[in-house]
């Protein structure tokens, strides 16, 4: 029986996993080992600043014989407003003051219309019911509202050509969609890179990954693949991300070019319409 994800159910959680750390006469270094999670997430975790994900808490559960309580006591969101392997990533972009995405098959989340994400929420297997996909849809428009702040986040996006390619929803959505990208670059409020076929091999190949730093939490990382998701806090393997983005944006088209690419890939879908 879990409970809903806030600030004050993330600080109880926080303050009963302490009470029995301590019980067991465990220090934060010593339980991290214990349960494979760093020093540093069991801290933000009792402060109640984050989440730990369902196989952290069983593992939580196993080393402090707390009968299950971390598992059935999860903080986590409603049911049906994302995938849960995604939901502490959500909190953490909801957080965020910088953020830099790679996204090699489809436009971040972030970035999409209602018709484009209407489109690739209904297209899921196994099917949706529509009243799961209005659901799902809301929540993505929800998340564009972290771009209504002019400054906060700053939002780097790095395009796969592979995402202007692909035509999710036909030339009408996909139209729209590549024009509500390039408004949003012109208007200087997101950064856009696209990196074309013609790269060849990146370091970024291999998938989808987002970056992200903040004014009270070390920078993390979150990888995403086949109905999975991993929020990566190790700070060598964030570095490891990092450098790994900077070498895939060392390969990609300059802003102003990718702008032109998207306006011209936008154009290209509105003479198929007609």
């Amino acid at each position: 029986m879990a409970i809903e994800d806030n600030p004050q159910s993330r600080e109880t959680y926080g303050m009963e996993l302490r009470r029995r750390r301590e019980a067991a006469g465990l220090t934060q270094e010593e339980l991290s080992r214990r349960v494979v999670m760093s020093r540093t997430h069991i801290a933000h975790i009792e402060a109640g600043r984050r989440r730990p994900d369902v196989e952290d808490a069983r593992r939580l559960d196993g080393v402090l014989d707390s009968g299950g309580f971390f598992e059935r006591f999860l903080p986590s969101l409603k049911e049906g407003k994302v995938a849960e392997h995604f939901s502490e990533a959500l909190e953490l972009e909801r957080r965020a003051k910088v953020i830099r995405e790679y996204a090699p098959k489809l436009v971040p989340g972030v970035l999409q219309t209602a018709a484009y994400a209407r489109e690739v929420l209904g297209s899921g297997f196994p099917p949706k019911a529509a009243e799961e996909r209005d659901r799902l849809l809301a929540t993505r428009l929800e998340r564009s509202g972290i771009l209504s702040d002019f400054h906060t986040p700053v939002f780097w996006a790095l395009l796969d050509e592979a995402v202007l390619r692909r035509p999710i929803g036909g030339p009408e959505v996909m139209c729209e969609q590549l024009r509500h990208v390039v408004h949003l670059g012109e208007s200087h409020r997101i950064r856009v890179h696209v990196l074309p076929f013609s790269a060849g091999f990146h370091a970024l190949v291999e998938g989808f990954v987002s970056l992200m730093w903040f004014d009270d939490l070390p920078p993390v990382a979150y990888v995403e693949g086949l109905k999975t998701g991993r929020v990566l806090e190790v700070p060598s393997v964030v570095r490891d991300c990092q450098v790994a983005y900077d070498h895939a944006l060392g390969d990609a088209l300059s802003h102003r070019e990718s702008l032109a690419l998207i306006r011209s890939a936008a154009e290209e879908y509105e003479h198929a319409q007609q």
